[in-house]
């Protein structure tokens, strides 16, 4: 069994956004090189998230960032001093990872499906960790 870690780099333009990151992740399960596993990406800021959503149609991924919005509202009174509080909660709903299955030395994602990287208190410049595990 390989363990392989990568290090991505994503840089925002926006408060909010999401931004793809699929070809990235299937581009290190080939750099891998395993048949079979798993690949597992992990975002390590409290103000940012990674999920899995479909990737044909953008205005899903808007309609993502303005629920949270309605969920979790800016105008809210926080207690967090530095002015991100909404931010630090979205990031919680989200999720800091997803684990995904590698076969026949693919990415197993469905066919609507892509990984984005979600900015929640940008703009900047941010990070992943792409880890793939298998033989």
């Amino acid at each position: 069994m390989s363990v392989r870690h990568e290090r991505i780099t994503v840089a925002t333009e926006r408060r909010e956004e999401t931004v793809d990151i699929t070809a990235r992740v299937k581009a290190a399960v080939t750099r891998a090189k395993i048949a079979d596993g798993i690949v597992a990406v992990t975002v390590a800021h409290t103000t940012a998230g990674v999920f899995v959503n479909e990737n044909a149609d953008p205005d899903v991924r808007r309609d993502l960032l303005t629920a949270l919005e309605r969920a979790v509202p800016r105008e809210a009174k926080y207690a967090h001093a530095e002015g991100n509080g909404p931010a630090h909660v979205k990031s919680v709903l989200i999720g800091s990872s997803v684990t995904l299955a590698v076969r026949d030395g693919e990415l197993a994602l469905g066919t609507w499906q892509g990984i984005y990287f979600a900015e929640l208190d940008g703009p900047r410049e941010r990070s992943a960790t792409i880890t793939v595990i298998g033989d």
